[in-house]
C-alpha cells in the first residue's frame, strides 16, 4: 500500500473517470485512488470496476446508496482512509478542473515542507482560472475575499476543494460534527484546522473549468456558503473545536 490516496467523489463523470484516473496512475510518484460514487446513472461506478481489473492494489471503489453531497463524500472517504495506513490523504475533483500532475506538489508541500494541509489554490498569485465566466470568477473570489473578513483565516482560496491534508489532521478534527456538504464544507474543515493551528499552505495551481460533464454548482450551495460562514464562524467563539 502507497503512502497517499487521493479520493474522487463522483457522480455522473462517466465522460471523465477513466482519463482522470489514468493520469493519476501515469504520475512518477505512485498514488492509491479512492472513488467514491453516489450511485451514478450514468454508471460511472461500472466503468471503475472495470478499471480495477487493470489497477487491482491502486485504485478503490466505494458506491452510496444516492446522492448525498459532496461533503458527505468525502467524510466517507476520510473515514476509510483513516481507517488504512495513509499518511498523506488527498481531496481532488473526477473533471480535470484540478491539473493531476499539481499532486506531486501539493504532496511536496506536506511531505517535504512541512505544511498540515496543503491547498491547491486559485488565487495566491492573482487569479488563475481557465474557462469560467466572469461572474462565476468574481463570485468565487468575492466569497473567499467574504471568508477571509468573517473567520480571520489568511487564506486566499477558501472554497478550493484540490487539498492535501496529513493524517494527523483528519485524525484530530471531528469528522462527525462537520455540518456542511458543498463550498461551505470546503471552508469549514480548512476553518477547523486553523481553528486547532495547524499549518495551511497555499500551492499556486491553474484551475480549468470542466469541458465535459455538469457541473454540480447550485444556488442551495452558494447560500449554504454566504450564511454557513457567519453561522460556523458566531459558534467557534464560543465553544472549542
Amino acid at each position: 500500500m502507497r503512502d497517499a490516496v487521493v479520493i474522487i467523489p463522483t457522480y455522473n463523470e462517466i465522460e471523465n473517470i477513466e482519463a482522470i484516473l489514468r493520469a493519476v496512475f501515469a504520475l512518477p510518484k505512485a498514488f492509491d485512488v479512492l472513488v467514491v460514487d453516489d450511485n451514478s446513472p450514468d454508471l460511472t461506478a461500472k466503468k471503475v470496476k472495470a478499471l480495477q481489473q487493470e489497477f487491482p492494489d491502486q485504485l478503490f471503489l466505494e458506491v452510496r446508496a444516492e446522492k448525498a453531497g459532496l461533503g458527505t463524500a468525502y467524510i466517507y472517504g476520510f473515514k476509510w482512509a483513516l481507517n488504512k495506513k495513509y499518511q498523506y490523504v488527498f481531496e481532488m475533483d473526477a473533471d480535470f478542473s484540478h491539473n493531476p500532475k499539481d499532486l506531486m506538489r501539493l504532496y511536496q508541500a506536506c511531505h517535504n515542507d512541512n505544511a498540515d494541509l496543503a491547498i491547491g489554490s486559485r488565487y495566491v498569485k492573482g487569479v488563475n482560472v481557465v474557462n469560467w465566466p466572469l461572474s462565476r470568477v468574481i463570485l468565487s473570489y468575492g466569497a473567499s475575499m467574504y471568508v477571509r473578513f468573517i473567520t480571520g483565516m489568511q487564506i486566499k482560496d477558501a472554497t478550493a476543494g484540490f487539498i492535501c491534508y496529513k493524517r494527523h489532521v483528519l485524525e484530530q478534527l471531528n469528522l462527525d460534527k462537520i455540518k456542511f456538504v458543498g463550498y461551505a464544507f470546503q471552508i469549514e474543515m480548512k476553518f477547523k484546522a486553523y481553528l486547532k493551528k495547524f499549518k495551511l499552505v497555499e500551492v499556486p495551481v491553474i484551475f480549468t473549468d470542466r469541458t465535459k460533464g455538469e457541473s454540480k454548482l447550485s444556488s442551495s450551495i452558494i447560500s449554504e456558503a454566504i450564511f454557513g460562514v457567519i453561522s460556523m464562524k458566531f459558534k467557534s467563539l464560543f465553544k472549542s473545536n
